[in-house]
């Protein structure tokens, strides 16, 4: 199929592009570069700098380019400037969106794939989270990717659109060749912090809350490859042909990773040791976070190809290894 991927020059965008091309479909890029990076977008990709919230812009990208499904990943997810700037999120993440779905009905493109979060499940009652749980956010990057799971189901009911929602967890990890990564300004990921620190390009790194009720102490996070979702984001065309379809999966590897593992991890990556410091913990902050992905594993077929944190962060090192400037160099 034609897709068109908005976000597509980001962090996960760009990965999942060059997993369309593996699988045989044509991918276009629609990014307007405030965090994505042109030098991300795979050679001979289609790649159109504007906004998802421009209407005539995106109209005139489906046509040109003849697209039959759209993915998006083009939201702003930095969970603590959500808290502080709001309306920087309501502005994107919700409105520039029902700006790209009102586009989409104008020129009947009628499949949607949606990056959505975790965050939408705030601090859960029970581990792993499974997609029934109820959905209480606790900040405004997950209720927005809420708002927009919502709208969708509405979008479905009254206009045929079929979508897919995929809520996912730690995204890490980069292409297994070192041709792209993460290269996020602000970063806040912690195995980039944790290359960072280890290499000396920043200082210590900071470990947030060690008194969790944990095995070691710090929080636990499920940490997913970025090729694995991708993956699962081109397994589920196939079940978006029929209108009004609706899809909700969480994706994660299933296996909690604590902080300190991470460290350990990237330490026996690298070569070097990661220096830290203690600090107390982050409000908001549950002690474990991860997924139950037994449903897509079911419904799509898919599995999960890195397990564990080490082949992630091997992947990932390679990556920072040979890009210490990111995408700048």
């Amino acid at each position: 199929m034609n897709v068109l991927v908005v976000g597509g020059a980001g962090y996960i965008g760009s990965h999942c592009v060059r997993q369309l091309i593996a699988a045989g479909h044509r991918p276009v890029v629609l990014d307007n570069l405030v965090y994505g990076h042109r030098a991300a977008v795979a050679p001979g990709v289609a790649f159109h700098v504007a906004d998802l919230g421009d209407e005539a812009a995106v109209r005139r990208v489906l046509v040109a380019e003849k697209i039959e499904l759209v993915m998006h990943f083009a939201a702003y997810c930095y969970v603590g400037e959500s808290v502080t700037d709001p309306l920087k999120y309501y502005f994107n993440n919700v409105s520039a969106t029902l700006h790209l779905l009102q586009a989409m009905r104008a020129e009947k493109v009628t499949k949607f794939v949606f990056s959505s979060t975790c965050a939408t499940f705030g601090i859960p009652a029970r581990m792993p989270i499974t997609e029934d749980l109820p959905q209480a956010p606790i900040n405004p990057y997950g209720q927005t990717k809420l708002d927009v799971e919502n709208a969708l189901k509405s979008v479905a009911l009254a206009h045929g659109f079929s979508f897919a929602v995929f809520r996912y967890f730690n995204a890490a990890g980069a292409a297994e060749d070192g041709t792209i990564g993460e290269d996020h300004h602000p970063e806040t990921h912690l195995i980039p912090l944790a290359f960072a620190a280890a290499t000396g390009r920043r200082g210590a790194l900071q470990v947030f809350g060690t008194d969790y009720p944990t095995p070691d102490g710090t929080c636990l996070r499920d940490y997913v490859h970025v090729d694995d979702l991708s993956r699962a984001h081109i397994a589920v065309f196939g079940r978006l042909a029929t209108p009004g379809a609706k899809f909700f999966y969480n994706l994660g590897t299933g296996t909690p990773t604590s902080v300190f593992e991470v460290i350990r991890a990237v330490e026996t990556v690298t070569g070097k040791k990661v220096p830290y410091t203690l600090a107390p913990r982050r409000a908001g902050d549950p002690p474990e976070l991860y997924a139950d992905s037994s449903k897509a594993m079911r419904e799509l077929a898919w599995q999960v190809k890195f397990k564990t944190i080490d082949p992630i962060v091997e992947t990932a090192w390679r990556w920072h290894s040979a890009h210490p400037d990111g995408f700048g160099k």
